[in-house]
């Protein structure tokens, strides 16, 4: 018995040792973090940033612009046409769930939701997510790994960019138990790859989903796991969502404080002017302001058109809301893939051509500072940070070939005297230019074989138009010919995913925890990727170095590092004249819509405000 007892420490260890890496170690855990811990202990009772004793019910009218004629989001059909509220980051994921719920007040933090628990190692070779044994479908059917794992062949098969590479880091995936489902890493993952699948990938319902018509991506009957199911749908007009009332999710943390209306109604609107005199006959309850997307930003709307009789009476509330995110980059963006813009030099030219203060002062009203970093305002930045020995290790030699400025952190695109025709910076672009052969011939900047430099910029909105009509005046003065297209959503959308367009007008939005989003924006992989966000086009081997730095960073500084590395690149590349950033969210709300007094680090949550009359 002694001798028995002598060896089961033995016999342990050596069972330890034929388990799948980790397992020994993985202790289920409430919630994960990019970096370090989640701040939220395993018994938090609901985010910070909710009102945990709201009283359910009522309705909430948003107004949005474009159109819709679809329910699927996640195939090239359908990415750009699909109802709002399907899946959703600012109105909610009404229909569709992830596997875990991002914290709106940390960099990057996730707690349970579809998966109750998680598992990993501290290499991250693996994930392990336990499915919650309340969650179901909205029509009582168990949500099981088997969906898990039919979700993500179903999006690697059928889907678009970038759900369809979700299982490119993925050695296996396999049902562990009742209710687990493993995803094992390969040497393609990085540390945010098991983030992304938890917090990234909207889990489908198998049972519901004919794989050979996933792609059709139309207006059919849907099932989904979240708190609201469709009430009515007229396509390209109106979708309004009803409250699930055997909806699963509503008593765990996560969902506390969250999905406050029993009916929420999207209306669609063909110019944001008639948006906006529909929110002032309060037909939608919700107007935000200062839309960087679709470079709708503009302060002299949010100071002087907010003068109506139910602002006079206050039943209209303008609230300004302060996020403590980077800036992200607004600007024009070169389509690389382009002849015309191959050359680097041929880029900073004509970025130097814009007069940014000009356009702020008679065009936007004079309150915007202009970008000069992509993640401006944040500790990630490069602007305003020389680049430490850390950072010029990473670089290696493509320091080397950046303005000394740029390393010092003290590069910027040149400030202009505002009046439209500052000499001195205008002939900053001609030299510019003139290095890379051209110069200005009878009044044209031409080439050697006297070809004028001329392209086209696509417009969507009449805010775009006013941007590009501000920018082509100044390229008049140099000889360059720069056209205007103006289309209506439906094309926009299409010439984007295909890439047929020599300028556009685009927001990318950063954060403080940039990851695998960036290989969508900027991997070489990505360059002629349909639907993908690489606009501007760009394969280049350092910054495919940069981002998986970035990824692959284990302590803060190292993704410090990386981040501003990156960043540098980005900038000295001169693939998108930076425009400008707020600094602010604008709201303006009915005064019957209320909200939580706090703001998380992201920024106001939507999701989270509720209807005051029937409190």
């Amino acid at each position: 018995m002694r001798n028995l007892a002598a060896l089961l420490p033995a016999l342990f260890l050596l069972g330890s040792s034929l388990l799948p890496a980790g397992t020994a170690l993985a202790q289920p855990l409430h919630g994960i973090s990019m970096h370090g811990t989640p701040e939220l202990p395993a018994d938090f009772r609901h985010f910070p940033y909710v009102n945990p004793d709201v009283k359910k019910g009522g309705r909430i009218s948003y107004g949005v612009v474009g159109t819709f004629d679809s329910l699927n989001p996640f195939v090239l059909k359908g990415m750009r046409t699909t109802a709002r509220g399907v899946w959703d980051p600012e109105f909610g994921n009404l229909l569709y769930e992830s596997l875990m719920l991002r914290s709106s007040d940390e960099p990057f933090s996730l707690y349970g939701l579809l998966a109750e628990t998680v598992e990993w190692d501290d290499e991250r070779s693996f994930i392990q997510f336990n499915i919650n044994p309340r969650a179901k479908w909205s029509d009582g059917k168990p949500v099981t790994p088997d969906d898990v794992i039919f979700t993500f062949s179903l999006l690697k098969e059928k889907g678009r960019p970038p759900f369809n590479s979700r299982l490119d880091g993925v050695a296996k995936m396999e049902k562990v138990g009742d209710r687990g489902v493993r995803f094992t890493f390969n040497d393609k993952a990085n540390r945010e790859t098991p983030l992304i699948l938890a917090s990234s990938t909207p889990i489908l319902p198998k049972h519901a989903i004919d794989p050979e018509k996933f792609e059709q991506a139309g207006l059919g009957p849907v099932v989904g796991s979240g708190p609201y199911r469709i009430k009515t749908l007229r396509p390209g007009e109106r979708i309004i969502w009803e409250r699930n009332p055997d909806y699963w999710g509503k008593d765990i943390p996560g969902k506390v404080g969250f999905d406050n209306y029993d009916e929420i109604s999207v209306t669609y609107f063909l110019q944001v002017t008639t948006m906006f005199e529909a929110f002032k006959k309060g037909d939608i309850d919700i107007y935000p302001e200062g839309d960087a997307i679709n470079g709708t930003s503009d302060t002299s709307h949010w100071g002087q058109a907010y003068n109506f009789p139910a602002v006079h009476r206050g039943d209209i509330v303008k609230d300004v809301f302060q996020p403590r995110l980077p800036t992200g980059m607004f600007g024009l963006v070169f389509n690389t893939r382009r002849a015309t813009f191959a050359d680097e030099k041929v880029r900073e030219g004509l970025s130097y051509a814009l007069d940014f203060e000009w356009l702020n002062r008679n065009i936007l009203g004079g309150s915007f500072k202009r970008t000069q970093s992509y993640w401006q305002n944040s500790p990630l930045g490069a602007y305003g940070n020389a680049a430490d020995e850390r950072e010029l290790a990473l670089l290696g030699d493509a320091a080397k070939t950046m303005p000394a400025e740029l390393l010092a952190g003290t590069y910027a695109m040149p400030t202009t005297d505002g009046t439209g025709a500052d000499r001195k910076v205008l002939k900053l672009a001609v030299d510019k230019l003139k290095e890379a052969g051209y110069s200005i011939k009878n009044g044209k900047m031409s080439d050697a074989n006297g070809r004028q430099l001329a392209f086209e910029i696509m417009t969507q909105n009449p805010a775009q138009e006013r941007i590009a009509l501000a920018y082509q005046r100044s390229l008049n003065l140099i000889g360059v010919a720069m056209g205007i297209r103006s289309v209506d959503d439906g094309q926009y959308q299409a010439r984007s995913n295909s890439f047929d367009y020599d300028m556009i007008i685009r927001s990318l939005p950063s954060s403080l925890s940039p990851g695998m989003e960036q290989l969508n924006r900027w991997n070489s992989l990505s360059r002629d990727a349909q639907g993908s966000f690489n606009y501007a086009g760009v394969a280049n081997p350092d910054i495919d170095r940069m981002i998986e730095a970035l990824l692959q960073a284990r302590s803060t500084e190292d993704f410090q590092a990386a981040v501003r590395a990156y960043d540098r690149l980005l900038v000295a590349g001169h693939y998108i004249i930076p425009l400008y950033y707020i600094g602010a969210q604008w709201v303006a709300r009915w005064k019957y819509i209320d909200r939580p007094d706090m703001t998380p680090i992201s920024g106001n949550q939507k999701q989270t405000w509720w209807d005051a009359r029937v409190q």
